[in-house]
């Protein structure tokens, strides 16, 4: 049984929320989500509230619902706040620029990399080796920092690459005569 079902979404007065059977649209400050939710559950909207509950006779109804409460929490935290990821880059010679939406990446291939930005995400460059990206879509965001980060990942013998700001890598030793 689910917890995170039970308890209600407080929507701000700055959003504006459609509610059209399953399908719900948020329109906030930083742009307009919208998501099918599944059919096993019930969408209930009361003034300001909105609350998730299963309809009868489902057997993961429960868990659609706690999916379905915490997937429009994230919607109601991107059109208002916004996320953010920040991507750092290790290693000689490696750099991030950003121009009219396209990531210019020089990896140490022999070629430059050119990533086209999708819409809803903006990047910004805080130096040669940082990159901040933010957009309304957590899922969206996540996926455009993965795929960055697909191009280079960190190596564990020097921990050379593209890494999150947050990640730790573990350094190996190496090998010894």
């Amino acid at each position: 049984m689910s917890r995170i079902a039970k308890k209600f979404i407080i929507i701000p007065d700055n959003t504006k929320i459609n509610i059209n059977g399953q399908k719900i649209n948020i329109k906030g400050k930083n742009g307009i989500l919208e998501n099918t939710f599944n059919k096993k559950v019930k969408i209930i909207f009361k003034k300001n509230k909105l609350l998730f509950e299963p309809k009868k006779k489902c057997k993961d109804g429960w868990t659609q619902a706690g999916t379905a409460s915490s997937l429009m929490n994230s919607m109601i935290i991107g059109v208002t706040i916004g996320f953010k990821k920040k991507l750092i880059l290790f290693g000689v010679g490696y750099k991030f620029s950003i121009k009219n939406n396209i990531l210019n990446l020089l990896l140490g291939f022999s070629h430059p990399i050119n990533f086209n930005l999708p819409k809803g995400i903006t990047g910004k460059c805080v130096n040669q080796n940082e990159i901040i990206l933010t957009g309304a879509n957590k899922q969206l965001l996540g996926q455009v920092a993965a795929n960055i980060r697909s191009y280079r990942p960190p190596e564990p013998y020097k921990g050379k690459g593209i890494r999150y700001s947050n990640e730790i890598i573990k350094i190996k030793e190496t090998k010894k005569k």
